[in-house]
């Protein structure tokens, strides 16, 4: 049955997994941020800039994630890469998730 408190806590849950997504990415290769919606979009995540953005920015100050700008086209793209920060934070975050997929999934 829906509810706010219940609301919240799926959209918690969504953002976490959001970051580490985009933690993921950055390790990977730089991205800039419509790019990453249309990843995210292709894995479920309906999400815009207005909410893309501010945890792009939290991620980077927070150390996790560098961004650099570069003309593309005329304008200014702002893209991010992964810190040694965020590589550590990451590495940490896969066995968590590994830990705990484990245990919830029974295997």
């Amino acid at each position: 049955m829906p509810n706010a408190k219940n609301d919240k806590m799926l959209r918690d849950i969504f953002l976490a997994f959001v970051r580490v997504h985009l933690l993921h990415h950055a390790a990977a290769e730089r991205f800039y941020g419509v790019q990453m919606i249309d990843e995210l979009r292709e894995h479920g995540y309906d999400m815009g800039p207005g909410t893309l953005y501010p945890i792009l920015h939290g991620l980077e100050e927070s150390g996790y994630l560098k961004s650099e700008q570069e003309l593309v086209e005329g304008k200014l793209r702002k893209y991010y890469r992964i810190t040694q920060s965020g590589q550590k934070m990451l590495a940490q975050l896969k066995l968590k998730i590994r830990e705990l997929s484990d245990e919830v999934m029974g295997e």
